[in-house]
């Protein structure tokens, strides 16, 4: 009887966590509407870095959406805006890489995966992408835009336009993720415009 109770107890403890951080969203973004499918992400307790602030995220999933996407508004101080500010402007093209490393290192995982449950020897990995990175500065802001494009499969790519600018002591960072370059731009510039 008394182990049910700690279960109980900590099933409640932990439901009561969950809770309070999944009703923490953050204020949306005005152009990206949940009548056109966006959803506002739970944003509240997500990031547990010290200078970095989510303020916006939303998400639009394909069975709601002509096309999947995400946006997001973010905010960093200190030593991680410098940092970032002076990857986004003095080396855009080690960023794109870093994407595509990220992009890569997950990939290989799952052939490795797949290779263990066929049993076939090793074989030398291969380039299955390649990433553009391109500057997209405006009057209004500063801005790259990323670009992973599958080696494999003709015409299916991923984007991402970064834009970024200070605020006081900040560095604002806006996010468009989707398939196409004009739309991903297009996502960015209305969470810039939300910040």
């Amino acid at each position: 009887m008394r182990s049910r109770f700690h279960i109980a107890a900590l099933a409640l403890i932990g439901g009561l966590l969950l809770a309070a951080c999944s009703h923490d969203f953050g204020p949306g973004i005005a152009e990206l509407p949940a009548s056109q499918g966006w959803q506002p992400l739970p944003i509240g307790s997500w990031v547990l870095n010290d200078g970095l602030e989510a303020r916006s995220m939303v998400f639009c999933p394909r069975e709601s959406c002509t096309r999947q996407g995400f946006a997001a508004v973010i905010a960093l101080e200190g030593e991680q805006a410098n940092d970032m500010e002076k990857a986004l402007s003095e080396s855009p093209a080690s960023l794109g890489r870093a994407f595509a490393q990220l992009a890569a290192a997950k990939a290989a995982e799952r052939r490795k995966a797949q290779r263990k449950l066929k049993k076939k020897p090793d074989a030398k990995p291969e380039a299955r992408s390649a990433t553009d990175v391109a500057r997209i500065d405006s009057a209004e802001a500063k801005g790259v835009l990323v670009t992973i494009r599958s080696l494999d499969t003709a015409g299916r790519e991923a984007v991402t336009a970064i834009l970024y600018g200070r605020e006081a002591d900040r560095l604002v960072v806006a996010l468009g993720v989707s398939e196409t370059a004009e739309a991903a731009r297009r996502d960015a510039q209305a969470a810039w415009r939300s910040r």
